[in-house]
């Protein structure tokens, strides 16, 4: 089979997903990372009533004088969380705090640094605006109006929101259930010794970190020898007990390479080699009813490949709407990327945020054994299919990293 280029792979594994079935209602204080169910409208405006965003008095504009000084009388006073009754006549003003309802009356908000008061007597210079400081009932949100769309995955502010239109509770999508395997007979438990040879496991630990991210159930299968049969029953349960099987390791072409091939016999696979770097020996496909990820084993590889096509696949199972990788450019800076491969390249990059000298660099050696090149990296510099060479203040395309 031959390498498929990686935009056709990002398209065919989100393609090939669909979200899944299950709803759950759950207390707003809880929900978030979860993707709604169904659309959030407003029940009612917010704010539901026209009130101040300052400090300060309530006046009519009408009794301000063009010219000079007005001096009115504060006649009552507002702390946010009460309402005024009374409705405020000409020549009068009240002391109002930041929330409160504005009193019947008046249209404008004199801030309380702009003031001079001598016991009832206010001082108003001129210059005021009518209207100023005021936020008008709906100005947030519009009563009727769709709030969140279906899929939409809520954010802490998102919370925040829900709770100002007055939701305890709200329905999602069942959590995502994901069955997670490490393979290899050179591959050791942190915590044990190791021998010659041997290396942590450090994979699934990975895959695991990401997975919570996500914010999805995990089922962890922990480390399989390279056993065809242990390998097969693995997967299998995984298939049987979760949505999706990850899996790192045992996806490329060597006599212990044996994850693909079980795949091949108690299940399917739609590709398992891509046109890029890091990552390309992988395995998309089915056992069972259960989307199945195979990883690559290096351990740059693994996460490359999650982030780059399993992580958005995932949220589309998760029931998000599809969405391009995000991208920006950036001038680069650094010592010279050399790409000599027929690959698309995904580089470890580190954004320097510095305004409108914002530039990205490489994170140094690129090899994908080397975890660190991903421990230091908040982004991908996304190199060309053709061998080519990046230099200092050169444009290039940037992803920045998502967990």
């Amino acid at each position: 089979m031959d390498m498929m280029p990686f935009a056709e792979a990002y398209e065919r594994a989100l393609a090939r997903v669909e979200p899944i079935s299950g709803t759950e209602e759950i207390v707003v204080a809880q929900a978030l990372g979860r993707v709604l169910a169904d659309a959030v409208h407003a029940p009612d405006n917010v704010p539901n009533h026209d009130n101040t965003a300052m400090d300060g008095y309530a006046v009519r504009f009408q009794d301000l004088a063009a010219t000079g000084d007005t001096i009115l009388t504060v006649v009552d006073e507002v702390p946010a969380g009460s309402r005024l009754e009374r409705v405020i006549g000409q020549g009068e003003a009240v002391r109002i705090m930041t929330g409160a309802p504005m009193p019947d009356g008046c249209d404008c908000i004199v801030i309380q640094e702009d003031v001079t008061r001598d016991g009832d007597a206010l001082t108003v210079p001129t210059g005021q605006v009518q209207g100023k400081w005021i936020r008008r009932t709906g100005q947030d949100i519009a009563k009727g109006s769709e709030v969140f769309a279906k899929g939409h995955r809520l954010t802490p502010p998102d919370i925040g929101m829900l709770a100002s239109l007055g939701r305890s509770s709200v329905d999602v999508v069942r959590r995502l259930k994901v069955a997670v395997v490490s393979t290899g007979n050179e591959v050791v438990q942190p915590g044990n010794p190791l021998e010659l040879g041997q290396v942590y496991d450090s994979n699934r630990h990975s895959m695991i970190a990401v997975l919570q991210a996500l914010g999805v159930d995990i089922l962890d299968l922990g480390i399989i020898s390279d056993d065809r049969e242990a390998i097969k029953t693995a997967l299998l349960k995984g298939a049987d007990e979760a949505d999706v099987v990850l899996t790192s390791g045992g996806v490329s072409v060597g006599d212990y390479d044996l994850v693909k091939d079980v795949i091949t016999e108690v299940g399917v696979i739609d590709f398992w080699k891509v046109r890029m770097k890091p990552g390309k020996p992988q395995a998309h496909g089915r056992i069972g009813k259960a989307v199945f990820f195979g990883l690559p084993g290096n351990p740059v590889s693994v996460l490359a490949t999650f982030l780059l096509l399993v992580r958005p696949a995932m949220l589309v199972m998760m029931g998000c709407a599809p969405a391009p990788l995000r991208e920006m450019v950036l001038p680069f800076k650094g010592e010279p990327i050399l790409k000599t491969h027929g690959r698309a390249e995904f580089a470890r990059g580190i954004i320097h945020y510095d305004g409108a000298d914002t530039s990205v660099s490489s994170t140094g050696s690129q090899n994908s054994g080397i975890l660190t090149s991903m421990s230091k990296a908040n982004a991908f510099i996304v190199l060309p299919v053709e061998p080519c060479e990046v230099h200092q203040g050169e444009m290039v395309t940037v992803m920045p990293i998502e967990y």
